[in-house]
């Protein structure tokens, strides 16, 4: 009994040392744009800023972005997503193919129904937000209205098989 709980105790120290590792060092997602191809990630890197943000303006020279949600397991899920700004607000994208039941279809909106605080990464910056599904038509409207300005060929879909675009507001904490 003791050798088993001796190998037991090794496995959750080695385990703890590599979330220690992975904490300090971060593990950002792999991509920079939104969809396949990408592999998410764990705890977001950067320089934490404090001062809340009223004007999301200046995030439109990044194309994606990076958020952190947090699991049920207490270990952070990070992926890379796409955003749209409209009057200054900021808005993250979630595109769910036809038929893929909300939220869940993916991890982190999955996760970000269930806690709405997530932390945003632009550049090697890091926010901490609250996330809040749109619901207000028009709300909707007006935002997508605003991306297909932004991204005029996403302006028309395709009429077989549309995905879906959920809309999550995001506000600064």
């Amino acid at each position: 009994m003791t050798k088993v709980a001796k190998i037991l105790g090794a496995i959750l120290i080695c385990l703890a040392l590599i979330l220690l590792v992975l904490r300090i060092t971060g593990f950002n997602p792999i991509g920079d744009t939104a969809g396949p191809r990408n592999y998410p990630g764990r705890w977001l890197s950067g320089t934490v800023v404090d001062t809340p943000v009223t004007d999301w303006s200046f995030v439109t020279q990044y194309r994606t972005d990076k958020v952190q949600t947090r699991t049920w397991y207490l270990i952070p899920h990070s992926v890379t997503t796409g955003f749209i700004v409209h009057n200054s607000q900021l808005y993250l994208t979630s595109m769910f193919q036809a038929g893929v039941p909300f939220p869940q279809g993916k991890s982190w909106v999955n996760n970000a129904m269930r806690d709405p605080h997530v932390r945003l990464k632009f550049g090697d910056n890091l926010y901490d937000c609250v996330l809040s599904p749109v619901t207000d038509p028009g709300e909707r409207a007006a935002v997508l209205g605003a991306r297909a300005k932004q991204y005029p060929l996403t302006a028309s879909p395709n009429a077989n098989n549309v995905p879906v675009m959920h809309l999550f507001h995001a506000v600064s904490q």
